[in-house]
């Protein structure tokens, strides 16, 4: 599919005829990179919100739509909205919401650090330049109506009860937290995410849940509501306690490496995780637990780097026999059984326990 990485659609105060009778077809009738602001009372205002960086993560876009046209006419915000939909040529192509990016395409959530991107391996796919030109043109759309607050709306990989993360923590990022969820994790990574960029404002990644979840679709309409009615002459209200997890690890395959899902031993090559890893998604996960099976070179299958680039997966997992188990009391999130996820992004994220109530 070629793509017109330059080119950005802007609506604004869409009537119904343009924003359709469902979701489905007003994704449908959109062409690529697509801006809509809408006008709130306090014009003077902005918060942004961002969805479908990830063409196969569509309950940011089902809870827009439907914010956009329940009440048979536009909602009236406390501020400005600038809502970003992003990869509308990968959430369009061969049936809805089935691609994270185009076959031939890169992760756009990871284009917006060009130094990250092009030292990645993803360096040479012959489309990062588009790639890199959109998460440019995406950012610029942000910074020119200087918002106060920013939402990025995604789901998690696997199934999973719904969690946001940010790179700082302010009284307005846990307001904004608990809109949508309880739980706040603080992240150092640098993947190139749009949410590591300085937009001089509170920027929150809310992973809403599976995309196949209709729980996921309303933890984001709810969200959204809330956000767009929060008064803007005040500091954003918090709306309950939000429990937060302190730096997050990646642990990746290496490249080269086999990767399966099963319920059993089959002596597969490389790494296999337990079929059904998901189920731990955020349960606590206590030390000698099984999540799977290694080959004959171990835990030199997988690496999980600390913020300083040293691999610490040995401080984290340990092998018994041939089986990948706890070495210690930790979490998991964003573990999924999709094959094509987990080696293009991660196994799933650790963290070690929960610090801390705000």
């Amino acid at each position: 599919m070629d793509i017109d990485f330059s080119e950005i659609n802007y609506l604004v105060d869409p009537c119904s005829r343009t924003l359709h009778a469902d979701y489905q077809q007003f994704l449908l009738s959109l062409i690529g990179l697509t801006v809509i602001d809408i006008n709130g009372e306090n014009s003077d205002e902005w918060r942004v919100i961002s969805t479908l960086l990830h063409g196969d993560e569509p309950s940011g876009l089902i809870a827009l739509h439907r914010w956009l046209t329940t009440e048979n006419s536009l909602p009236r915000p406390k501020t400005n909205i600038r809502l970003i939909i992003s990869s509308v040529e990968a959430a369009t192509y061969q049936h809805l919401f089935q691609h994270r990016y185009l076959p031939d395409g890169i992760d756009l959530n990871r284009c917006f650090n060009e130094k990250t991107i092009r030292e990645s391996k993803d360096a040479k796919n012959k489309n990062i330049d588009g790639y890199i030109e959109r998460a440019k043109l995406i950012a610029c759309a942000i910074r020119e109506v200087n918002p106060k607050a920013i939402i990025d709306l995604h789901n998690t990989s696997g199934n999973g009860p719904a969690f946001a993360v940010s790179t700082l923590i302010t009284p307005s990022v846990l307001s904004i937290t608990s809109y949508f969820c309880d739980t706040l994790i603080l992240s150092d990574i640098n993947i190139g995410a749009m949410m590591e960029l300085d937009f001089s404002c509170p920027v929150v990644t809310i992973e809403c849940g599976g995309s196949s979840d209709d729980q996921a679709h309303e933890v984001a309409y709810q969200g959204i509501k809330n956000f767009a009615q929060c008064d803007s002459h005040c500091a954003l209200p918090q709306d309950k306690a939000v429990q937060i997890l302190y730096k997050p690890l990646r642990l990746v395959i290496k490249t080269g490496r086999k990767l399966s899902f099963s319920e059993h031993d089959e002596g597969y090559s490389g790494v296999t995780l337990r079929k059904n890893i998901e189920q731990f998604n955020y349960g606590g996960c206590c030390d000698g637990l099984l999540l799977g099976w290694l080959d004959d070179k171990g835990l030199d299958n997988i690496e999980m780097l600390n913020d300083q680039g040293v691999n610490v997966v040995a401080q984290y997992f340990k092998m018994l026999d041939n089986k990948l188990v706890c070495a210690t009391s930790l979490k998991i999130f964003m573990a999924s059984n999709q094959t094509n996820i987990a080696r293009s992004d991660c196994l799933f994220y650790v963290v070690n326990n929960i610090n801390n109530h705000l």
